[in-house]
């Protein structure tokens, strides 16, 4: 039973998240994906659940315990092989979620003493591990949303206080989740290698979409194998699931020995290893599933008339949280499946619809989306 003071705490919070319009619930999948990350449009590719059965009959159902514990099987070796030569670095290491990785790899790097620069709008996993590392006496600065001008400022006056010994982490989305704009990566590494400071990009919702091969906004940006720590996910353009980084073998042996989320948790079991190593096959050798997904999402934006971005994610703002629900239950209704992102997702006064296109859809699908989506916001 829970005690009375908890149930009235509860309570009453809910009734507040009630009267702001950020109730959350789980709802069921339903109308035209325009909401998920599957920018390939390979979840529900047969040749990726046929990869998975595979590793299954071959290596069994689960991990049976983290890696370090003989959680490990060939397919981990496998696939961290892939990565790091699909990245362009000399090795990577796995983990279960982009989240578990950003939040514990943070603060296995920063310590006290040092710093971590981050984007203001950097993902709630990259702010959380830079708290984590704030937390352990580390030094903490937040720098305007891709304002350059304002991390130099921070590292000078950060290094004018600091020990010589300090070191200076800057962490950045390259892709950024909820507004579909890019970092610029060869003017941040300059940046940073000016500074002594040490580059970790978020790479998950690049892989598999951006670059020549799908590697990456690194990779399109000309910086590919440049970056020293580069994350990414293995759930969005690949279909799978879980998340890896990919480095120097140096910073690997580090991360393998303090990184609690990786220390700590069963490793990824053998059908998503399977799926995961079929899905960046297939990112690799049909590249037409990324050029459809990226032309989609131009076509959306030109309607909506924003500029264009290296992305398949459109953000529609609307402002109010309120609006935000009804406009995506207006849409929903007309059978496109959008959702409201509202705070602590978005900054305050910020609510939107956050759409994403995917190979999974037609030209038709996006020509009617952008109709309803006209009507239904009165333009």
């Amino acid at each position: 039973m829970i005690p009375p003071p908890w149930l009235d705490r509860l309570q009453q919070q809910a009734a507040h998240r009630r009267t702001l319009g950020r109730e959350r619930a789980i709802h069921p999948a339903a109308g035209v994906d325009v909401c998920s990350n599957d920018y390939l449009g390979l979840r529900r590719d047969p040749r990726l659940a046929e990869a998975a059965a595979a590793a299954a009959r071959a290596h069994g159902a689960g991990a049976g315990a983290a890696r370090l514990l003989r959680g490990t099987c060939p397919l981990h070796d496998e696939l961290e092989a892939t990565l790091a030569a699909w990245k362009g670095t000399a090795t990577s290491l796995l983990f279960n979620t982009g989240y578990q990785a950003n939040a514990t790899l943070v603060p296995a790097l920063v310590g006290a003493g040092d710093a971590v620069f981050s984007d203001a709008l950097n993902h709630a996993s990259l702010v959380d591990g830079c708290r984590m590392a704030r937390a352990g006496g580390a030094h903490l600065g937040v720098f305007g949303h891709l304002d350059l001008a304002d991390l130099a400022t921070q590292l000078a006056t950060w290094r004018a206080g600091a020990p010589p010994t300090a070191l200076a982490l800057v962490a950045t989305d390259a892709v950024f989740s909820m507004d579909g704009d890019a970092a610029d990566l060869p003017a941040l590494l300059d940046l940073c290698e000016r500074n002594g400071a040490m580059l970790l990009i978020d790479e998950a919702h690049a892989t598999g979409l951006l670059g020549a091969d799908g590697a990456g906004l690194a990779q399109q940006q000309g910086v590919h194998g440049r970056v020293p720590l580069v994350m990414g996910t293995l759930g969005k353009a690949i279909g799978a699931f879980g998340a890896f980084i990919c480095c120097a073998s140096v910073l690997r042996e580090h991360l393998l020995n303090t990184c609690r989320g990786f220390i700590f948790s069963t490793a990824l079991p053998p059908p998503v290893l399977g799926a995961a190593l079929e899905g960046i096959r297939i990112a690799r050798a049909e590249p037409w599933r990324r050029e459809r997904a990226l032309s989609l999402a131009d076509r959306l934006r030109r309607a909506l008339r924003q500029p264009l971005q290296p992305s398949a994610i459109v953000p529609v703002p609307v402002g109010a949280d309120a609006d935000a629900v009804r406009l995506a239950s207006a849409l929903q209704r007309r059978g496109f499946d959008v959702r409201a992102v509202r705070p602590p997702t978005v900054p305050e006064g910020s609510a939107r619809l956050r759409i994403t296109t995917g190979a999974h859809l037609e030209e038709d699908q996006v020509e009617t989306l952008v109709q309803v989506l006209l009507e239904t916001l009165g333009t």
